[in-house]
């Protein structure tokens, strides 16, 4: 199909958007943070109060959070802040981010004004703002730049984009597109993928389509954070938008590239600017956690998530509290103790407590949520005092807030 017929398809698809969804809470919620409240008072923390979004899981205790969109409230712009979730939708949730990153930026190193020293400017009109005092990536216009990733990605690795889309709507049919490779190509072989708050597009790959997204939601994604995340195995390719899977693709051809190129599209008039809070590309390592736990007696992940500055989990944690519980009910002999990390920001005393409060509630959810009997697992927060990397940069720091679970 010609270039511009295929262009024109899919503006006309993406005008009708038109499908279902529902949002809601991990099943047993309710009854993890009870027991996660529980754990917090007997180790005496001090929650902040402060309102934020999802955070990685060892966001240290003195973290912000991520900034709100303009004319929104300060943060509490993550899935749970748009609406209740619904058991059935989080079951279906099965991302979880790769543990060795590659590239990350939350812009708290850059100077306001400057465009992103770690990404690569190509055009446009971009620059470092502060919003609520945190510091965010704005395009004022039609704008592209290149994520730097090495020597290539590898065949297995997730990508993570936080993105305030315009509270009204914009941007024809994409707020944001990535494609590996330094340049625009959406041939047969190099698929580009776009965002909007009306839905998702694949252009190129041999795999055009678009899944929409129902308009009574999208004004959850007006304004507000997005959460987008993309998961390559090999060939196989999973895309997710909050808590929901957009596409499940098993034959999917995204190039392997030292960059990613990516595209912006905002728009210098009143409110039309698109923010880019965070942008995170992690390798996803082969370690099985039952043969991690067997060859080396540790297994370490990023993907159990806390709000910020509490010890109070979100569901996206599911997927891998699930592969923690079903490895303890494989194997009945297995104890373990999971430890708590945070990266050097904020006092030592506090990221100790937080780091403590938040492996008391991983316990407390695989006891309440999957049924595992509570002898079987201890905790322990280790605070700033075991960073894998140095905490000199940003993406030290990320890569340093971990939970591992450690065979007994």
């Amino acid at each position: 199909m010609p270039r511009f017929v295929w262009s024109l398809t899919i503006a006309a698809a993406l005008a009708a958007f038109s499908s279902t969804v529902t949002t809601a809470q991990i099943p047993g919620l309710k009854k993890i943070k009870d027991a996660a409240k529980e754990a917090a008072k007997k180790e005496g923390i001090k929650k902040v109060t402060k309102p934020g979004a999802d955070s990685a899981v060892a966001d240290s205790a003195a973290a912000p959070a991520p900034a709100a969109a303009p004319g929104a409230p300060p943060a509490a712009a993550g899935p749970a802040a748009n609406a209740p979730a619904s058991p059935k939708i989080w079951e279906n949730y099965d991302f979880v981010p790769g543990n060795k990153i590659i590239f990350f930026t939350d812009f708290s190193e850059d100077k306001v004004g400057n465009f992103a020293r770690g990404l690569k400017f190509v055009a446009g009109q971009m620059d470092v703002v502060e919003r609520d005092g945190i510091k965010v990536l704005r395009a004022t216009d039609r704008s592209e730049f290149r994520i730097p990733v090495g020597k290539q990605l590898p065949q297995r690795f997730t990508l993570e984009i936080d993105v305030i889309a315009p509270p009204e709507h914009c941007c024809g049919y994409e707020v944001f597109s990535v494609e590996g490779g330094p340049n625009r190509d959406r041939g047969a072989e190099s698929a580009e993928i776009h965002w909007h708050p009306n839905g998702v597009v694949i252009i190129g790959g041999d795999k055009n389509q678009t899944v929409n997204m129902p308009e009574a939601l999208r004004p959850q994604f007006m304004g507000k954070l997005a959460h987008v995340r993309i998961l390559m195995d090999s060939a196989y390719f999973k895309m997710y938008v909050n808590e929901r899977r957009m596409f499940n693709i098993p034959e999917f051809k995204f190039r392997r590239d030292s960059v990613i190129l990516t595209h912006v599209f905002g728009s210098p008039e009143d409110n039309m600017a698109v923010f880019i809070t965070s942008i995170r590309v992690a390798e996803s390592e082969t370690d099985v956690l039952y043969d991690a736990l067997a060859a080396k007696g540790r297994w370490s992940t990023q993907g159990i998530l806390f709000a910020t500055g509490k010890a109070d989990l979100q569901p996206e944690s599911r997927p891998v509290l699930k592969e923690i519980a079903s490895t303890l009910k494989e194997h009945a002999e297995l104890k373990v103790l999971i430890e708590g990390h945070t990266d050097n920001v904020g006092t030592p005393a506090s990221n100790l407590t937080l780091s403590d409060a938040r492996a008391a509630a991983v316990k407390a959810a695989l006891v309440a949520d999957f049924g595992i009997d509570a002898a079987r697992i201890t905790t322990k927060g280790l605070g700033d005092t075991k960073p894998t990397v140095p905490n000199t940069t940003a993406q030290g720091r990320a890569q340093n807030r971990r939970v591992e679970i450690v065979k007994q």
